[in-house]
C-alpha cells in the first residue's frame, strides 16, 4: 500500500473516532455513579437535587431545589414525595392501578407517560409493586434550573421489608422533554476507538 493510501486510511478512521469522542463528550445522559445512599425510615427520608447531587437526610430545606424525596416508615410501602413539577411514572403495565411505580429496565419515561405526584407503592407481585430483597427503578420528571421539564430515572434497593432501602444510582437527561430509557447511562467515553483507529493502522502496515 503506497504511503498516500495508508495515510487517506489513517486520516478517515481517526476522523470516524474524533467524532465519536464529539458525540461522547456532548451525551445528553447525566449519571450519578453508583451512590448506595442509605434512606432513613422516617417521614423526611432523603430529599435529593439530581441536578446538583446535593441530598440530604432529613429536612428539605437542607437541599436547595430538591426534586425527589424517598421516604416513610412503612415496612410495607415505598413512598415518594414530589416538588412542584416532579411526577413519579405509573408503570405502563398496570393499566389505571394507582402506586404501582416499579418499572423494569429500558422502559421508556417520557411525556408520553403518565406521572402521579406523590406516590405509595406497596411490596407485592403485582405489576409495577416493589420487592423485597431487591432492586427496581422508578421514572421521574422534574423542573430543572432551566424551568423546563426533564426526564429521569432512580435505582432503589429493597431490603427485607421497605423501611430498609436505598439510593443506588441515577440518571437524567439533559436535553428538555427528551425520554430516557430506565437504567440508561451514558455512552462508554469513545477515547478507546482512537487506539483502535491507531492498532487498525498498525495492522494494515504489517
Amino acid at each position: 500500500m503506497s504511503i498516500s493510501n495508508r495515510l487517506t486510511n489513517h486520516f478517515a478512521l481517526a476522523a470516524v473516532a474524533t467524532a465519536a469522542v464529539a458525540a461522547t463528550s456532548n451525551a445528553a445522559i447525566v449519571y450519578s455513579g453508583v451512590l448506595n445512599i442509605v434512606i432513613p425510615a422516617n417521614v423526611d427520608g432523603v430529599y435529593m437535587n439530581v441536578e446538583t447531587g446535593q441530598y440530604v437526610a432529613g429536612a428539605g430545606a437542607g437541599a436547595p431545589g430538591w426534586d425527589v424525596n424517598p421516604y416513610g416508615t412503612s415496612t410495607t410501602a415505598v413512598s415518594l414525595y414530589a416538588a412542584t413539577g416532579t411526577g413519579y411514572m405509573r408503570n405502563p403495565g398496570a393499566g389505571t392501578s394507582t402506586g404501582r411505580t416499579n418499572i423494569a429496565a429500558g422502559t421508556a419515561i417520557g411525556a408520553a407517560s403518565f406521572f402521579y405526584g406523590s406516590s405509595s407503592a406497596t411490596l407485592g407481585t403485582l405489576v409495577g409493586q416493589w420487592t423485597a430483597n431487591s432492586t427496581g427503578i422508578f421514572g421521574f420528571k422534574f423542573l430543572a434550573a432551566d424551568g423546563l421539564t426533564h426526564y429521569g430515572w432512580m435505582r432503589l434497593a429493597i431490603g427485607a421489608n421497605a423501611a430498609t432501602r436505598s439510593i443506588v444510582d441515577y440518571g437524567f437527561e439533559s436535553t428538555a422533554g427528551v425520554a430516557i430509557g430506565a437504567g440508561a447511562v451514558p455512552a462508554p467515553g469513545a477515547l478507546a476507538l482512537l487506539g483502535l483507529a491507531g492498532l487498525a493502522t498498525r495492522r494494515r502496515r504489517a
